[in-house]
C-alpha cells in the first residue's frame, strides 16, 4: 500500500528534527534514506512546513550547498537562521559544505 503524501511529509520531517543545530543536510540525502527516488518530494515538505516550528526546515538545502529553498523564507531568514548556528553563508552557498553536511545514511545507522 502507498503512504499518502501527508505520511511522507511526517516521515521526512522526523529526518529533518534530527539534523544537529550547525549542521545541513540535502533534499537528496532524506530522499535517498527514505527510498523515495526523487529529491523534490523532500522539497515540497520542506516548503509544506512553514509554520512547524519544530522541523528545521532551513537546515536542508540542494546537493551542492545552495540555500535554494530561500525564497520560501522571506528575505535572508534561511541564510539568518543558519548563521545564528554557526553556518557561514556566502552568495548563497553554505561555506565548508563537505565538512558539515549531515547524511542520514550514515549518521542514523
Amino acid at each position: 500500500m502507498k503512504k499518502s503524501q501527508e505520511n511522507i511529509f511526517d516521515d521526512i520531517y522526523e529526518i529533518v528534527k534530527l539534523v544537529p543545530a550547525g549542521r545541513v543536510t540535502s533534499y537528496g540525502a532524506i530522499a535517498k534514506y527514505l527510498g523515495l527516488g526523487a529529491a523534490r518530494m523532500v522539497g515540497w515538505a520542506m516548503n509544506a512546513s512553514h509554520g512547524l516550528p519544530d522541523v528545521p526546515a532551513h537546515r536542508v538545502v540542494n546537493r551542492i550547498g545552495l540555500l535554494t529553498g530561500k525564497h520560501h523564507f522571506g528575505g535572508n531568514r534561511m541564510q539568518e537562521l543558519l548563521e545564528s548556528e554557526g553556518v557561514k553563508v556566502e552568495k548563497d552557498q553554505v561555506v565548508n559544505f563537505k565538512a558539515i553536511f549531515w547524511n542520514p545514511s550514515e549518521e542514523l545507522l
